[in-house]
């Protein structure tokens, strides 16, 4: 009954084109925006921010960027474990070189690092695509896992070839290092997920997103109307990688502190992010976010529930969680194409019209 639009009138363009122009989906999101800034930092506790909550902020980044380069331009990647390795170790090597730098700008310079690698590997989708375009970047991503373990200057000749993350701190308080808090991390994993999501909702909405999806839908036919394609696949390429690499940086420096590049940024990274723009939805942004939710909790929970409460061995409850991705995979690539983010629309557009839904 609440969600109407009647008497919601709008006098401008600007109005009437803005992200969430139903002034009850508004009000909603700043409120998950004001839980999120102002309540949950005073309840949360270790377990919940590295079993949940960093994980799925870090997740979610990684899968919007992988969402506009897959879901918005149609370029199929198998790299976006490797592109995250290239953020986590341009960060590493950046904070151990630019030790008087703020975190937050080592971050971002992370993602720009990674930006420039990404339009480098990227350069084949201007010949090749769908199949071929996916070897190619999986092709990238063994042969950046394999170049930080061969080089010793990525991880500054250490002998266990492991890199640790300096401590660094944002205003006074340590978001990096042995001694941090789970709130102060929590907050500076929020903000680069806020502002990165509202950046790609405003691109993809935009005349960069119009082009993108002009590509994905048919490129040809792109091309023959103005669209340039060497452009907006690289720049599809470029905008990807730097999300991807900020959250490898955010991933090896904020979240696990220390990484093995083999270990952590593995082809199994690169299928898990995929796994969660297919189940929460393809060219969406809000299914980025539900498809890095459901994968983060999943575990979390079936853990709870078979290993604390049924007290089955933990092997087992491992093994089931590998059943009920791949069975979702399925289901929805049968029967929902387009993921949890479709399921949400269409119960969005029932209660606008409820009790009279279609």
């Amino acid at each position: 009954m609440f969600y109407r639009e009647a008497g919601d009138f709008k006098t401008s363009y600007v109005e009437d084109s803005q992200t969430f122009p139903i002034a009850f989906d508004r009000w909603r999101y700043y409120a998950v925006l004001a839980f999120a800034f102002l309540v949950v930092p005073f309840i949360i506790n270790d377990y919940w921010a590295n079993a949940i909550l960093l994980p799925f902020l870090i997740y979610a980044i990684a899968s919007i960027g992988l969402n506009i380069l897959t879901g918005y331009c149609g370029q199929v990647s198998l790299g976006t474990g490797g592109f995250m390795a290239v953020g986590a170790y341009a960060c590493y090597k950046l904070m151990t070189a630019f030790p008087d730098v703020n975190i937050f700008f080592i971050v971002i310079a992370s993602g720009f690092i990674t930006a420039g690698v990404g339009v480098l590997f990227g350069l084949p989708s201007l010949r090749i695509k769908g199949f071929y375009l996916a070897v190619a970047t999986l092709a990238a991503q063994f042969f950046l896992v394999w170049l930080f373990n061969r080089v010793p200057w990525f991880y500054n000749y250490s002998a266990s070839g492991q890199i640790n993350a300096p401590e660094r701190t944002v205003f006074g308080i340590e978001v990096t290092g042995p001694n941090t808090e789970a709130w102060a991390t929590y907050l500076f994993c929020l903000v680069f997920t806020v502002l990165l999501a509202i950046i790609a909702r405003n691109l993809t909405r935009g005349a960069q997103g119009r082009e993108w999806m002009s590509i994905r839908d048919m490129d040809i036919a792109a091309e023959i109307i103005g669209v340039n394609p060497l452009r907006a696949k690289l720049t599809a390429f470029a905008v990807s990688s730097f999300y991807v690499g900020v959250a490898g940086a955010l991933f090896f420096a904020v979240y696990l502190g220390a990484v093995e590049v083999g270990e952590v940024f593995g082809i199994q990274k690169s299928f898990i992010v995929l796994f969660m723009i297919i189940i929460g939805g393809l060219g969406s942004i809000f299914g980025s976010f539900a498809g890095a939710a459901f994968l983060v909790v999943l575990p979390v929970a079936l853990k709870l529930v078979g290993v604390d409460l049924l007290g089955w061995p933990t092997d087992i409850v491992a093994h089931f969680q590998l059943v009920i991705i791949g069975l979702l995979i399925v289901v929805f690539l049968i029967a929902e194409p387009h993921g949890m983010a479709q399921l949400w629309r269409v119960a969005k557009e029932k209660l606008r019209l409820w009790p009279f839904p279609h």
